[in-house]
């Protein structure tokens, strides 16, 4: 076995076993080839249905090899990974490698109809790409309809074999992967609320890898545990998979200190709670207490919302617990049934001014070995608005939208994006007669208004499949402003094949006058899902160095399927290390 420990943390096997997690190579990696210290890993995905049981409920759910969450993937930075998706299920599949770039790999990145067709029942497909200096904590997840709701693992990038984290090493390294459990199949869920137009039956649960916790009813045995020893620092990965929900998350009598972000190092900072969006992923170092506490600390979360819709209001509850090093005086057995529960205090569910306030404290590390390259100067700028919206209800039928007469729908200036009916990357790189989409999405909203403000009487979006297209190296920067059109909200929008370098954010309608002024352009945070604050704007710049289409989306998944996306089409440089490579061979087709 192909072991996968950082050279700042020579730990023995023993040390490494936290929670069923081991940093080796897992059992679904098929086989591992090294060139010149670069490592081939070949995973197999057999996409299985597999009876789960939560809440007292038992459900035949979409699974990777029969596991729920699913496998983890390991390797380190400068490996290519080779993943075998075989389809047995009934459902259409895709992987998305979500925070991966995918630097000249577009036909791996996995949105549907984006940059490839499903792999159907009876098929497979091969995804190949490279970890091209990219470290840290990200996660695979399904991109087709809501099947993420069971189809996703943590995606864990090690640094080279010659490198060390630029942070103490941890004593051990633990995955947390935050979830949401349907009691009946997600899949029915979001059909139901598409063909009514209103809005879905929220989740029964959240999890904690995988596990709901002993809040919820029928659920005590279910409970993510988490064992330490005094003394020690763990490195907790923090994984938000939940498929609609923002996450506050704390851990009783504990200060966390943030080290990543999607995958990217940050300044360290201290918090006693963590934000965490669907989509993001957050690394933590936890310093364990000095000495053996006989209590039981509860590791809770429960969702930011502060939209006008309904949502799943409950607690989540993991537990940590520590373990006496005092191997001649270990607890008795009363005392480990008396212990005391100590539970954290987390915000309110609609605490907008936290979640900016912690948004703001992250900083790039920007040190000479892992700087910010931010664009300092722009090519394109482009100001698109993000919020919900209406379209009619099909002639003789009865919706359940903003006025019964229309459905629920979302948008970018105005836009909600049709999915087309093949995939946009195959029709873009076949350069023949394009009746699949356009190019003049727009720039900037068609007719400004007051956009946190009073919003305007017609609610309506219009449809299409429009995208911006632009040159190879091109220096763009967005300003994705919210709306209060049928209540502002926050969004976290994810752009797939680049890092976002966040150089600003506000409350309130954008200034271009005033507001970039402030903008940082020194260490501001890279990241692959930002938060569009409720009510508010953020400023995004990224280089596209990256030849391909790109699906830019909110990653509140209700959102997504009422179309709140984009996407960008990046040309072909003039070198041939800047043009993306033909599709592979057994590219699925629709």
């Amino acid at each position: 076995m192909i072991s996968l420990i950082p050279s700042s943390a020579a730990f023995s096997v023993a040390t490494l076993f936290v929670s069923s997690f081991l940093w080796t190579i897992p059992k679904s990696v098929l086989s591992a080839t090294s060139n010149y210290g670069a490592v081939t890993r070949h995973y197999q995905f057999d996409i299985r249905l597999k009876n789960i049981t939560r809440l007292c409920h038992t459900k035949n759910v979409v699974t990777v090899n029969g596991k729920f969450p699913g496998p983890r993937v390991i390797a380190r930075e400068g490996d290519r990974l080779v993943v075998k998706v075989i389809n047995h299920v009934p459902n259409n599949i895709t992987i998305h490698w979500h925070g991966v770039r995918q630097l000249r790999s577009g036909w791996s990145d996995g949105p549907s109809y984006i940059t490839q067709c499903p792999v159907q029942s009876g098929q497979s497909y091969m995804y190949n790409f490279s970890l091209v200096g990219q470290r840290g904590t990200l996660f695979w997840h399904a991109h087709h309809s809501w099947l993420r709701a069971t189809l996703y693992g943590p995606l864990i990038i090690l640094p080279r074999s010659n490198e060390s984290y630029p942070f103490a090493k941890p004593y051990k390294e633990v995955p947390i992967l935050f979830g949401e459990w349907w009691n009946v199949d997600p899949e029915a869920v979001i059909a139901q609320a598409l063909h009514t137009g209103g809005g879905p039956n929220v989740s029964d649960a959240y999890t904690m890898n995988g596990l709901p916790g002993p809040l919820y009813n029928c659920s005590s045995d279910d409970t993510f545990n988490l064992k330490v020893k005094p003394g020690k620092t763990y490195l907790l990965r923090l994984i938000n998979a939940a498929v609609n929900n923002e996450l506050f998350f704390s851990i009783a009598n504990h200060t966390m200190t943030v080290v990543e972000a999607d995958a990217a190092y940050v300044k360290p900072f201290n918090s006693d709670i963590i934000v965490i969006g669907p989509g993001q992923t957050t690394n933590v170092v936890l310093k364990t207490k000095p000495e053996y506490i006989n209590a039981t600390f509860f590791m809770l979360a429960r969702p930011f919302f502060n939209g006008k819709g309904t949502f799943d209001n409950s607690k989540l509850a993991g537990i940590l617990k520590y373990e006496n090093n005092d191997n001649d005086n270990p607890p008795s057995e009363p005392d480990l049934k008396n212990r005391t529960l100590l539970k954290p205090t987390l915000p309110a569910f609609n605490d907008a001014s936290f979640v900016a306030n912690f948004s703001r404290k992250f900083r790039s590390l920007n040190s000479a070995e892992y700087p910010a390259n931010v664009p300092q100067r722009v090519d394109r700028s482009f100001f698109f608005t993000i919020g919900l919206g209406s379209i009619p209800c099909p002639r003789n039928q009865t919706c359940e939208g903003p006025n019964k007469r229309t459905k629920f729908a979302a948008s970018m200036n105005n836009i909600s994006f049709n999915l087309p009916s093949v995939a946009i990357l195959q029709q873009h790189f076949s350069g023949q007669d394009n009746s699949v989409y356009t190019t003049d999405f727009p720039v900037v909203p068609l007719r400004p208004f007051n956009y946190t403000g009073t919003p305007p009487n017609n609610t309506m979006v219009k449809s299409g499949t429009k995208v911006v297209a632009i040159p190879y190296n091109t220096r763009v920067q967005v300003v994705l402003q919210d709306t209060s059109i049928l209540g502002a909200e926050s969004h976290p929008l994810h752009l797939h094949g680049f890092n976002m370098f966040v150089v600003g954010q506000g409350f309130g309608n954008f200034d271009p006058m005033t507001d970039p002024l402030n903008f940082n352009l020194v260490d501001p945070v890279e990241r692959n899902t930002i938060g569009v604050p409720s009510a508010g704007w953020v400023a995004i710049r990224f280089l596209a160095d990256n030849p391909g289409v790109w699906l830019m989306h909110c990653h509140i998944d209700l959102h997504l399927s009422w179309e709140l996306r984009m996407a960008w089409i990046v040309n072909n440089g003039k070198l041939s290390h800047q043009k993306l490579p033909p599709p592979p061979s057994d590219l699925p087709k629709c």
